[in-house]
């Protein structure tokens, strides 16, 4: 059981690695490098639409090994099953809150700018504010990363 648990956990880390290394940044570079009036826009938009998914699918995962984690139990584990509750729990909220709340704000926050947001004002309001919850965006992702490779490590030891 323990190595289906690692194994969901671990393709959910390197599939979210995988887009913060990877996939985010060349969205953005490549688009850039056409020199379009809305690359920005256009890489939001796709970088949004993949980050959702991982979201969820980070929620869905956590709640999931969470459930088994309750239901099999073992007491030589307790700490180790304590911790790793505790880290699943913090992917669980942190990709929640990534996705309900700061994507959520963030799409709200695009929808009134009317405008791509390439051409706002840097100085605008709603730029500003969307680029402060661009970085809780961030760090929401990563906290639940580090979460989620902590929780890994607690797996695996379980399986020695």
């Amino acid at each position: 059981m323990n190595s289906i648990r690692l194994i969901l956990l671990s393709m959910w880390f390197g599939v979210a690695l995988f887009f913060g290394a990877v996939v985010a940044p060349a969205a953005f570079s490549v688009l850039r490098s056409f020199f379009l009036p809305n690359a920005s826009e256009i890489a939001g938009s796709i970088v949004t639409r993949s980050l959702g998914v991982i979201n969820i699918a980070g929620f869905i995962i956590a709640l999931l090994l969470f459930c088994t984690l309750l239901i099999n139990r073992d007491p030589q584990w307790r700490l180790a099953s304590s911790l790793e509750g505790i880290c699943l729990v913090i992917v669980s909220i942190a990709t929640a809150v990534g996705h309900w709340i700061i994507a959520a704000r963030m799409r709200a926050l695009r929808v009134a700018m009317i405008i791509p947001i390439d051409q706002v004002s840097p100085a605008d309001p709603r730029r500003i504010e969307f680029n402060n919850l661009h970085g809780y965006s961030v760090k929401a992702l990563g906290l639940a990363m580090i979460a989620a490779l902590i929780a890994m490590v607690l797996i695996s030891r379980k399986q020695n």
